[in-house]
């Protein structure tokens, strides 16, 4: 019964949460509408994702996203280096492939979105086996050294969260 009424019971709360902030209220109605939007969005979306990934870890995802965001405000300050402090040509632009032990659809999302919400790098593409990602760095004077970042940082951690 729980199961049915509470299909994703993070989605849950991520979206109660998130309507608290939208709403900028933590009044009753507020909290209630907010409820009202983590039940039912979850519930009728329900049916699209059958094969939902199962959360193994969810403190590494804790700890994914502090890394993250930590990773987020010195990649802010490196390209912010860069951009003030080197010549055009000393920047040194490159495209990367970062071959993949990932499988999970949802996990290659999120490494794929924190790619690019890390200011310096932007991932371009994935394979259409989703095998690899085809990632461009702002600079980087060792290519392979980008590549072994993003799999030792992001999808090791990644790989101990997702089943």
């Amino acid at each position: 019964m729980i199961k049915r009424l509470f299909p994703h019971p993070i989605l849950t709360v991520m979206l109660t949460i998130t309507w608290l902030f939208l709403a900028h209220s933590s009044s009753l109605n507020s909290i209630l509408f907010g409820l009202m939007l983590g039940i039912l969005i979850p519930f009728i979306t329900a049916p699209f994702w059958p094969d939902r990934p199962a959360l193994r870890n969810p403190l590494m995802i804790v700890e994914y996203i502090l890394l993250v965001m930590w990773d987020i405000v010195v990649a802010n300050i490196e390209v912010a280096r860069i951009i003030l402090f080197k010549a055009n040509k000393d920047i040194h632009p490159a495209w990367v492939t970062v071959p993949l032990k990932l499988t999970s659809v949802e996990a290659i999302t999120v490494l794929a979105g924190t790619i690019t919400l890390t200011p310096g790098t932007v991932t371009a593409m994935v394979s259409a086996d989703g095998s690899s990602l085809l990632v461009h760095c702002l600079h980087t004077d060792d290519p392979d050294a980008v590549v072994a970042e993003i799999k030792n940082r992001y999808e090791r951690r990644l790989l101990k969260a997702f089943r």
